[in-house]
């Protein structure tokens, strides 16, 4: 492999463990989930700005336009604050292997968006995926309020990609970012308010690691991580970048195991079944290349 393309396949998977320790701030960072979420789309929206000017992206859109990402904002921000609930209320491995199971739910959110027939082996894979789940929940019952929340996670996860897949077609993907980040701002905004709770001096007042874990999370994990993610594509195939994307709860539990040995050590069943939910993931990723592939051969 020359030098340039193992350069850009280390980037991939640097990129991957980065996705995969979302999930260990997550359980670092002492304030709630909503707070968290709000915290991290403020920054990095603020992040994502000074991007933009500085690479003079044209972010005007219609009013149209600006509704749909606002949609796709709230979808993504109720995705942030079930995954890092399901750890406060389980552990990261929980929640990381419920998120796996995104790939059932796109068997049938993907078909509805793209108006497609749903693909036999895509049940196939979806049973096995609700198994490997069953197995998981059967060995964890005292993470059921973790485990409810994290298959939450990977179902608004899923209709954030399938949503995102199709504003990608038409616009750029930085300045959808941008839009998508300030609409979940404000959306988070109006429910912290109405949830009677205000932004005080309490609010703003967090330790010294808190700030540095939701910076870390909000610049690298977060700003970088989705620009990096969309540069990475110029030199690696979208197959590639997927499959390996698939890879981050594998890297987001082995860091968990390492780091809280205490709280993260699970059944022998639990790795069973999260390891047959990886397994159907990376297969149903290799079929679909596959049939892109023979699809173009007819061509």
């Amino acid at each position: 492999m020359p030098n340039a393309k193992l350069k850009h396949y280390l980037h991939l998977h640097f990129l991957v463990l980065i996705a995969g320790f979302t999930a260990i701030l997550g359980e670092l960072i002492t304030i709630g989930a909503l707070e968290l979420v709000w915290y991290r789309m403020a920054i990095a929206g603020i992040l994502m700005f000074i991007y933009i000017k500085i690479v003079r992206i044209n972010i005007k859109i219609s009013k149209k336009t600006f509704l749909q990402f606002s949609a796709a904002g709230i979808i993504i921000a109720l995705h942030w604050i079930t995954f890092f609930e399901a750890i406060n209320q389980a552990n990261v491995s929980i929640a990381l292997a419920m998120f796996s199971s995104g790939a059932f739910f796109a068997s049938f959110i993907e078909p509805l968006f793209f108006k497609r027939r749903i693909l036999g082996y895509e049940i196939i894979f979806g049973i096995i995926v609700v198994f490997g789940v069953v197995l998981i929940t059967s060995s964890e019952m005292g993470y059921v309020n973790g485990i409810i929340l994290g298959l939450f996670s990977a179902l608004f996860s899923t209709l954030f990609a399938v949503i995102n897949g199709r504003f990608i077609e038409k616009h750029n993907a930085t300045v959808i970012s941008f839009y998508e980040f300030i609409s979940g701002v404000l959306f988070l905004t109006v429910f912290i308010l109405l949830s009677g709770k205000t932004f005080n001096t309490e609010f703003f007042t967090l330790s010294s690691s808190d700030w540095m874990y939701l910076f870390i999370l909000a610049s690298i994990c977060t700003a970088y991580a989705f620009i990096g993610s969309v540069d990475v594509m110029r030199y690696i195939s979208p197959f590639t970048v997927i499959l390996s994307y698939n890879l981050e709860p594998l890297y987001g539990i082995a860091i968990a195991l390492f780091l809280f040995p205490e709280t993260e050590k699970m059944s022998p069943q639990f790795y069973i079944g999260a390891i047959l939910v990886l397994i159907t993931v990376l297969f149903d990723a290799v079929f679909k290349n596959y049939k892109i592939r023979k699809a173009k051969l007819k061509v």
